[in-house]
């Protein structure tokens, strides 16, 4: 007797599919010119099966983007006992996604629909940047456990003083993002967070 084929593993497949065509479209052709057609098409898939899963091409393009931390162990940032050289892997590592075209064109994607799109930025704040600031937040208070960050320091604008600048000029390409960028910055920031 033949096996019937499990129609739940279809449906992953055919996830998987559209997740990759999305982020392969978004960085050939961009955010503006990408079309749930042309997603559907490349994923081989009809558009109901994207508008069954997804509500916009920028729902797509979300997921997309959170797939590509899909894997990742946990949230943790490094905890070495010095907060410099773990600021230092943790930003030299965000200059470098910033910088990988195959990242950086989705999270430019999800940045302009996030700008029009206040549920899915409500949704990326609750999904994304929230778990990963608190991540941050807990190496920080850890450092100022340890006397390497004032007590007093307020842990959401020290993470505003380190990645607000990298983040505006990864937005406006106003520099180059490399290792010594994000070496400048922790040093800058820690200049400012260290005890008096």
């Amino acid at each position: 007797m033949a096996k019937q084929p499990d129609p739940s593993r279809r449906s992953e497949r055919s996830r998987q599919a559209v997740l990759a065509a999305a982020r392969e479209l978004v960085t050939e052709v961009g955010y503006a010119k990408l079309s749930i057609e042309a997603i559907a098409a490349r994923a081989g898939v009809g558009k109901q099966t994207i508008y069954r899963w997804w509500r916009s091409k920028g729902a797509v393009v979300f997921d997309a983007v959170l797939t590509l931390s899909e894997g990742d162990d946990g949230m943790a940032l490094p905890d070495t006992g010095d907060i410099e050289a773990d600021l230092k892997t943790v930003m030299r590592a965000t200059v470098a996604e910033f910088a990988d075209p195959g990242f950086e064109a989705p999270i430019r994607a999800l940045n302009t629909e996030i700008l029009q799109d206040p549920e899915l930025a409500a949704l990326y704040r609750e999904k994304v940047a929230d778990p990963v600031d608190e991540a941050k937040k807990a190496r920080l208070r850890s450092a100022q456990q340890a006397g390497q960050i004032a007590a007093d320091a307020d842990l959401d604008l020290a993470l505003e003083l380190l990645y607000a600048p990298l983040y505006q000029r990864w937005l406006l390409r106003s520099g180059p993002l490399t290792a010594d960028y994000a070496d400048a910055l922790v040093e800058l920031a820690l200049k400012a967070l260290r005890p008096a």
